[in-house]
């Protein structure tokens, strides 16, 4: 019973105080001009921040109109090529893994230039290789190969080729305008004409030499024109006045030829003119 009532008067006096200090909270005065503190961005700041996403805005408007503007000029569509524009020159670099330039390919004003180790053009059908370039040879892999320049192709140095043909129902010329042109070839230079004329002709000599064989001529006629006339002197009265048609062809010592009117005999004579003279 004692332990119970203490506990009772306990709760009591702790409900008491409660009362009593909830009490004087309430009866506490308040201040008369208490000041309020709003929350949010209000004054120069809220202005700022509408400035800055105005701009924002006005930046995203710009950079979406140069970029179709930029589409528009290069035609870049789905279906046409890309086109790239530049007031002096355009260049495209290829670079490795470790960021170092393997290619090159620069279009400019003047030139087009391409660093490489290899340079290719490929056919589109097939992928066969047109031209190819590297550092010891240039190959050309195109069925014909056509120079249209009124100087023809000039190489510096040595060309080699097993054929030179030239086009149908054109003539084909060699020549060299200031120097010598010489063909050579171990086994024989064989120079045919199957249906038309081979002529050979020079401003001085025309030389023909074999060193071992034989100069053959194999022809129904053979002329030799413009060859001099050697004078002969006959003890026949009438043969100076007769019209002469026939004529001795002569060799003097020296290999020269000329003509002699054609006698009873021969009248070829070592002591002619033309044999002197030369």
């Amino acid at each position: 019973m004692d332990r119970s009532t203490n506990l009772d008067v306990e709760e009591l006096k702790m409900t008491r105080e409660q009362y009593i200090l909830a009490t004087q909270q309430n009866n506490l005065p308040r201040a008369e001009n208490a000041q309020l503190y709003p929350v949010g961005i209000y004054g120069w700041r809220k202005r700022c921040l509408y400035f800055f996403v105005l701009l924002l805005l006005v930046t995203m408007i710009v950079n979406l109109a140069m970029t179709i503007w930029i589409l528009k000029v290069m035609n870049f569509t789905v279906d046409s090529p890309l086109v790239l524009q530049s007031d002096r020159n355009v260049t495209v670099n290829a670079r490795n893994h470790m960021g170092q330039l393997t290619g090159q390919l620069t279009v400019g004003a003047d030139a087009v230039e391409a660093q490489c180790k290899r340079f290719e053009v490929r056919a589109s059908e097939d992928g066969r290789v047109l031209f190819s370039a590297d550092e010891d040879e240039i190959t050309i892999g195109a069925e014909k190969l056509k120079v249209t320049g009124t100087e023809g192709a000039v190489f510096g140095h040595s060309v080699e080729t097993p054929h030179i043909r030239a086009e149908p129902s054109q003539d084909l010329r060699l020549e060299s305008p200031t120097r010598s042109l010489i063909m050579e070839a171990p086994r024989g230079v064989q120079v045919s004409a199957a249906a038309g004329d081979f002529k050979a002709a020079c401003r001085k000599e025309l030389h023909l030499q074999s060193t071992e064989g034989e100069i053959f001529l194999n022809a129904d006629t053979i002329r030799l024109g413009n060859l001099p006339t050697g004078s002969f002197s006959s003890s026949s009265p009438s043969s100076s006045h007769s019209r002469q048609t026939v004529y001795e062809l002569c060799v003097c010592p020296n290999g020269k030829l000329y003509l002699s009117p054609a006698g009873a005999g021969s009248t070829c004579q070592s002591g002619s003119n033309i044999c002197l003279w030369s």
